[in-house]
């Protein structure tokens, strides 16, 4: 990302470019659904239903406690059938369950609000929003729904009946995959602490309380949002199991959001089996903050497909990444601006940690030219992973200046198909001290000839390369250390089974159906 602002933007409908800010949530582009074609690689995705449909509509929307309650906004139709459409609220004002029923789906109008903000030094929990198992929201234009701090979200799918976020197009048919941008997308706030300070007054080692209340804004709305703590342990709720498509509309010029969005929420927050597809800006955006997730596919984001920054404490436990052929930057991009540059200087505390394990990455974008990037004195682990390049030009690891350089915690058992330059210094950091540190880990070969098959699916080379035991390094690592390295050691469905969808991008065999379709109960 190249323009930095102490704010969290929050936007809308662009292709993504070489990069957004280390602290904003946008990459410029252009306006509308985004159209890119890509080749499609077989095995073929599970399609449309194009037969009698077999949804009939729900015959009115259920009773909710939230001031003005569920709007019957009528019916809409699609391949699936046709649905009940019920508009929620502006602002869920207290606890309340969205219930799963056959024929019906919840629309997001505009900014949809869980609870309001409770401020910088509140505790517990004002509003909880409980979403049932199965149940589809979608949006249009420049909808989104936020979880304001101090407020909780229950979003708790199944393997078997995910919750789906989507878009109109989605709903009756006319989304593919080469769709995005058709809607905003989730957003989760929280109480932990962020380093990039709206005031522009930061916290150092030299003087850590500086700033007794950093926190940052939510940048892109007509109210004020902001997000930020001092409570690492901050829960924002729970989100197991979902499916967030088409996501990344504009709000402001040059401004779009992620499928997925947090700013400042705690380790208190469970995310757990989380689908990202067709992002327009990066596929999830984890803005300072204690982030765990474990179980994450991020499939055809536009720009980056992982996005750290603002002092985030990430943990990412068995990740899959797959790009689109003619969209999408870096695989995981970890950076904040450092002392030379504008902004929140690189020693700001608290300084972002980034820490991924057992993951596959598969770039495919002829955008990208590189698969990982830090920069601006981040701390990254990566253990136990299969990168696989897109050509013989593309670098596995992009290191950029030395004060991240120095702050790297580790590369092990890393495997990359990468061969003119696998590994990349940039500002003032040679190619050769980053090679270095790659051959300071254990068990790493940059220039391998991988075997995977199914695109993710471990071969006979992956599965030979020693493990290493990433648990000491993160409690959030599964214990005891799976052995293998990668995402997937045989089977795709163990992991990633039917709480995905399937499209020509990635072919999950998912029972749930095409991602251009809605499942059907």
């Amino acid at each position: 990302m190249k323009t930095i602002h102490r704010t969290l933007v929050l936007g809308c409908s662009l292709v993504a470019l070489a990069g957004c800010g280390a602290d904003e949530i946008v990459s410029p582009g252009t306006s509308g659904d985004i159209i890119i074609n890509n080749p499609a690689p077989s095995p073929t995705p599970t399609p449309t239903p194009t037969g009698t449909p077999t949804v009939t509509p729900a015959g009115g929307c259920p009773t909710i406690n939230s001031t003005g309650g569920l709007t019957d906004a009528g019916t809409l139709s699609g391949p699936t059938g046709t649905y009940r459409v019920c508009t929620l609220p502006a602002t869920f004002n207290v606890d309340d369950t969205l219930p799963f029923v056959n024929g019906l789906v919840y629309q997001i109008t505009n900014r949809v609000n869980v609870g309001t903000d409770q401020g910088f030094s509140s505790t517990g929990t004002d509003v909880t929003l409980t979403i049932e198992p199965g149940v589809i929201l979608y949006g249009q234009g420049e909808s989104f729904l936020v979880v304001n701090r101090g407020n909780t979200i229950q979003a708790n799918g199944t393997a078997s009946r995910p919750i789906v976020w989507t878009s109109r197009d989605n709903v009756i048919g006319v989304a593919s995959d080469n769709s995005q941008a058709q809607w905003g997308g989730v957003v989760l706030l929280g109480r932990a602490p962020v380093s990039d300070c709206s005031t522009q007054v930061f916290n150092t080692a030299a003087n850590p309380n500086a700033n007794a209340q950093c926190e940052q804004q939510l940048e892109g709305t007509v109210v004020a949002t902001p997000f930020g703590g001092t409570n690492p342990a901050d829960s924002s709720g729970s989100m197991r199991f979902n499916q967030i498509r088409f996501s990344g509309f504009e709000l402001q010029q040059a401004n779009e959001l992620q499928s997925l969005t947090t700013g400042g929420i705690g380790s208190g927050t469970v995310i757990e089996n989380l689908l990202s597809f067709n992002s327009s800006d990066d596929g999830v955006e984890f803005f300072g903050g204690s982030v765990n997730v474990r179980n994450l596919a991020v499939i055809g984001a536009s720009d980056d497909s992982l996005d750290v920054d603002s002092g985030a404490q990430a943990n990412l436990q068995t990740v899959v990444v797959v790009q689109r052929s003619n969209t999408g930057d870096s695989l995981i991009e970890f950076d904040s601006p450092d002392d030379l540059a504008a902004g929140t200087p690189g020693n700001a505390l608290p300084q972002s940690r980034l820490q991924v394990n057992n993951f596959t990455f598969v770039q495919r974008s002829s955008a990208s030219s590189q698969a990982v990037r830090a920069r601006g004195g981040p701390a990254l682990s990566l253990s136990n992973g299969v990168i696989d390049v897109d050509s013989a030009d593309d670098s596995c690891i992009r290191i950029d200046e030395a004060i991240t350089l120095n702050a790297i915690i580790g590369f092990d058992s890393i495997v990359c198909d990468g061969s003119t330059r696998p590994v990349r210094g940039s500002s003032g950091v040679s190619d050769a001290q980053v090679q270095a540190v790659v051959n300071a880990g254990t068990n790493n070969n940059l220039l391998a000839m991988l075997t995977l098959s199914n695109t993710l699916v471990n071969g006979t080379f992956e599965n030979g390369i020693a493990v290493f035991d990433a648990t000491a390094r993160s409690s959030f690592f599964t214990s005891p250390q799976p052995a293998f390295i990668g995402a997937v050691q045989s089977d795709l469905a163990a992991n990633f089974g039917n709480w995905t969808c399937n499209s020509s991008i990635m072919n999950f065999g998912s029972s749930t159906g095409a991602c251009t379709s809605l499942p059907v109960y």
